[in-house]
């Protein structure tokens, strides 16, 4: 049997970190938040977290060079263009279905 080789103990100095003080850390790298940039914030409440799933999709290796070929998260953009055209077909149905009530 394998020994496993990464230790649950954590490096970080915690008892240092405990007596630090507001004054002793560092905002150097951090920008100011300003007024402009909650202006543009949106609260969003009472959404329901999107969860993934994972399956086996057998899909032409062409697409999924050309989709590598993309850069990192190619899997995301995928995810997004499907997200887009479901998005699109529900607009249309709806479409559709306000036409048909309408008619009647």
């Amino acid at each position: 049997m394998k020994k496993n080789s990464t230790s649950r103990k954590s490096g970080t100095n915690l008892k240092r970190l405990d007596a630090m003080t507001d004054a002793d850390i560092d905002f150097s790298d951090i920008p100011e938040v300003t007024p402009e940039m909650f202006a543009k914030g949106v609260v969003r409440r009472g959404l329901q977290p999107i969860t993934k799933q994972q399956l086996t999709l057998r899909l032409d290796s062409d697409v999924i060079e050309w989709f590598k070929k993309q850069g990192s998260g190619y899997q995301t953009k995928m995810n997004a263009l499907l997200r887009a055209y479901v998005k699109e077909h529900d607009k249309a149905a709806s479409s559709r279905a306000r036409v048909v009530t309408r008619r009647g």
